[in-house]
């Protein structure tokens, strides 16, 4: 599979809440920054975490691509996100933030290393 590949199935398991799909693209040392700045380190954290994401059916998110690129063992893919949600008092929510994901080739498969978001300024 090609890195391009690989980021796409990546983030078509989050759009599809499918939770065994993501984790098939998440390496073992894998670390998360929210956009609160919250660290999530390791495969059992990230997926508690996604697990409970998953099953609020609330959220959508819209991505743009900004930037892709692929050196060696390392890719790179940087998206502007628009995400909407509710809170828990139920009323709407919006975030915008930039997220950038690291992916490493090891034994072939590409597999995510970091997922780094960071909120817009607006500046």
């Amino acid at each position: 599979m090609q890195f391009a590949e690989a980021v796409d199935r990546h983030l078509a398991t989050i759009a599809a809440r499918d939770l065994e799909g993501f984790l098939a693209t998440v390496h073992d040392e894998v670390a998360v920054i929210a956009p609160n700045g919250r660290v999530l380190a390791g495969r059992e954290e990230v997926a508690a975490f996604h697990r409970a994401w998953f099953a609020d059916p609330d959220w959508t998110w819209r991505l743009e691509p900004l930037r892709r690129t692929e050196l060696g063992d390392t890719g790179l893919a940087t998206y502007a996100v628009s995400y909407d949600d509710l809170g828990a008092d139920g009323k709407p929510y919006a975030m915008r933030y930039v997220l950038t994901l690291v992916f490493a080739r090891i034994g072939g498969t590409w597999l995510l290393v970091h997922d780094q978001n960071t909120l817009d300024s607006g500046a």
